[in-house]
């Protein structure tokens, strides 16, 4: 009996290291199932969040262009014309960049600090491209000043500064209207863009989130409270939207809404107006359009949790005197808050980033912050302040949805 003991516990410690690895094999295994998920994410989702962080703060064009010209003007004051070995430096680095036809970039990075001066740096660069070498190291700021006498005033010369600091916070100011004195303090800029440009945007998407749920309760719960059949047959038109193309979709609204469209055509048959009115390219226009293409991500949810409820709640309230609409605002509405906080949220974050369809149908009038940073994008090359508008973006939905999840999450729902 004392030789079987000791022989147990002996075998107990080596029974505890096998059930050690078969659980670090286990743990394995599921990772190694999850990883090309993971691989994805980072791919698809952090990296790119990741690199538009780094752009909106870090700009090196012009440090790596003119180096030795920031070298040299780094022991400048600020005031008045910077000294001849810094011209003389200059002047050496524009034939360097018009032979290397670089001095667009520069042109550029300078004209964004200080509007109007990309002809300058252009033609000073063409002018100074013929001189000599020589010519240009003995009298290169006489050169550049014949080149142009802009090169005299001292404001052209701190945009320069300015641009070729390679970590800057100057496009995050930029995004939120705020300028840079040359004291250091932050002021807000004579002409407000961007933040007209969020609070609109958020604006239309709450709109748009209203809409689709004024429209999208009534029928999810319909649907919820139908047969079968006849909730197969109404969802397939509510999942028909996805399997047309989306510029189908944004192109149909076009031909219903422009002046000589559908829709000014019924008006005018009717006699509801004598003159067409301009719906297209307008504010109206693109909330109309987004509420259509986004009123199934309202209803999906909603359905999804209203299908779930049980009708027995409703009609022993009823059964025990209580009128319907409070009925409903005290035991259903409440029971459909999971679905109706999903689809609010999920139309919500969608319509805040779209793009397509404001820059088909919106015009001027209904753009929205994607529109804006697209453009920055493609046409004017500024990619730094596309990122830094792309990350107040998310830093706005991330500090609404955690408002959002604080005090209306599905986990601060109470019935009753």
């Amino acid at each position: 009996m004392a030789g079987s003991a000791r022989d147990q516990r002996r075998l107990a410690p080596e029974d505890a290291r096998n059930a050690a690895r078969e659980i670090r094999a286990q743990r394995v295994r599921a990772f190694l199932f999850v990883t090309p998920l993971l691989v994805f994410i980072g791919f698809a989702f952090v990296a790119p969040i990741a690199s538009m962080l780094f752009r909106s703060a870090y700009n090196p064009t012009v440090a790596e262009l003119v180096p030795a010209s920031l070298e040299a003007l780094a022991e400048w004051d600020g005031e008045g014309q910077p000294s001849e070995a810094v011209l003389t430096q200059f002047a050496v680095d524009m034939k360097r960049l018009a032979n290397d036809r670089t001095s667009g970039q520069l042109a550029e990075e300078i004209n964004r600090n200080l509007p109007g001066t990309s002809s300058v740096v252009k033609s000073t660069a063409r002018n100074l491209r013929r001189v000599e070498d020589a010519e240009l190291a003995s009298n290169g700021a006489a050169l550049l000043l014949e080149a142009n006498d802009a090169w005299g005033e001292p404001g052209i010369w701190r945009a320069l500064r300015k641009a070729g600091k390679t970590y800057t916070t100057g496009y995050y100011l930029t995004a939120l209207d705020l300028e840079m004195t040359r004291d250091g303090s932050i002021q807000q800029r004579d002409t407000q863009i961007y933040l007209k440009l969020y609070g609109k945007t958020l604006w239309m998407a709450l709109i748009i989130t209203l809409l689709t749920l004024v429209l999208g309760y009534p029928l999810a719960f319909h649907m919820a409270h139908s047969s079968t059949s006849r909730a197969n047959f109404l969802m397939v038109f509510v999942l028909l939207p996805f399997w047309t193309s989306l510029l189908v979709r944004t192109t149909s609204w076009i031909a219903l809404l422009q002046t000589n469209g559908v829709v000014n055509s019924a008006l005018i048959a009717l006699g509801l107006t004598r003159q067409p009115h301009e719906m297209l390219y307008t504010q109206f226009s693109t909330v109309i359009a987004m509420t259509h293409i986004l009123l199934p991500f309202m209803v999906l949810p909603l359905y999804s949790v209203m299908r779930g409820i049980d009708p027995s709640f409703m009609r022993a309230a009823l059964s025990m005197g209580s009128r319907p609409i409070p009925a409903f605002l005290r035991i259903y509405l409440p029971m459909s808050l999971p679905g109706l906080s999903a689809g609010a949220l999920l139309v919500f974050i969608i319509s805040v980033g779209y793009y397509i369809t404001p820059a088909l149908v919106g015009g001027t009038d209904g753009q929205m912050i994607s529109n804006i940073i697209a453009f920055h994008m493609q046409q004017s090359n500024n990619w730094e302040l596309a990122a830094a508008l792309g990350s107040l973006l998310l830093f706005l939905i991330v500090a609404l949805y955690w408002l959002y999840d604080r005090f209306i999450g599905a986990g601060n729902i109470k019935l009753g």
